[in-house]
């Protein structure tokens, strides 16, 4: 019989206070097809969770009665041990066998999965003065491995460790329109605000006759030929996930009413072009 630690239950409901975050759709678990979730929700889960790790479930035990009272339907809670197979992302090693809690998907007919002897991905987090134990950041943090998924999953992390990763979006600063000589001609600039206060901009640019077009600079120098970032890099999630779905009102309030118009029209137009973060 396996003896489920304490610390399990307090970890466990994390999982369901994140079920409903949101800018997330993918609901992808161990036990669900092998379809490869959306670079959104990797690339999140990555920026969220200290320990990435590839594991082999060793045994899973249902965790029933009041500690499970608050698993959402159709889903099931079990503590889990699981064999480490490799550290895809951890600053200090961590024991051969961890523990954890998560909340699986039941079959259709609300059986439950088989667990024991699944190959996962984890995302998780060190307990504290528990080196065994882990805690998942959220719901679907615990997914079945696939070749894919793995070579995303450390594509993600190659790019968030690298030394000139952009920084996470925080906020906008200020924005503001200057026209230009000819009728329809100007650009837009919108300093963005950063976690690091390193300095990223967007700039688009108007031209009779032609549809706007956007670019994005990190650092100081405004780059207008750099173009939009690739659609499932780091920097467009950071993009795609960290710019409001307005402009703020404090952005353009020293700005011409007929400039500020025109700086809100090209940013909503860069939040078309770059998509929602689902």
């Amino acid at each position: 019989m396996i003896r489920i630690p304490f610390i399990a239950f307090c970890c466990a409901l994390p999982l369901v206070a994140t079920a409903t975050a949101p800018q997330e759709t993918a609901q992808i678990q161990a036990s669900a097809p092998s379809v490869l979730p959306p670079y959104v929700t990797i690339a999140r889960q990555v920026v969220g969770a200290p320990l990435v790790i590839d594991a082999k479930i060793r045994s899973a035990v249902r965790i029933k009665g009041a500690e499970a009272a608050d698993v959402a339907p159709g889903r099931a809670r079990f503590y889990i041990e699981a064999d480490v197979l490799g550290l895809i992302r951890g600053a200090s090693a961590i024991p051969t066998r961890v523990g954890y809690v998560a909340d699986v998907p039941l079959s259709a007919r609300g059986k439950e999965p088989k667990l024991k002897k699944q190959r996962v991905l984890l995302f998780a987090r060190p307990v504290a003065g528990r080196a065994d134990q882990l805690q998942l950041i959220d719901l679907d943090s615990q997914r079945l491995y696939l070749p894919e998924l793995d070579a995303m999953v450390r594509g993600v992390i190659k790019a968030v460790l690298a030394p000139d990763a952009p920084p996470a979006i925080t906020g906008v600063g200020n924005a503001f329109h200057v026209p230009g000589s000819l009728p329809g001609e100007g650009e837009t600039q919108v300093f963005l605000q950063t976690s690091t206060n390193a300095p990223v901009s967007l700039q688009i640019l108007r031209r009779p006759g032609e549809q706007p077009r956007w670019s994005v600079s990190l650092g100081d120098i405004v780059d207008d030929s750099a173009g939009p970032p690739a659609p499932d890099t780091l920097l467009w999630y950071r993009l795609v996930c960290g710019l409001p779905r307005a402009l703020p009102p404090s952005s353009v309030a020293s700005d011409d009413p007929a400039n500020a118009a025109i700086a809100r029209e090209d940013y909503a137009m860069v939040l078309n072009q770059l998509g929602r973060c689902a």
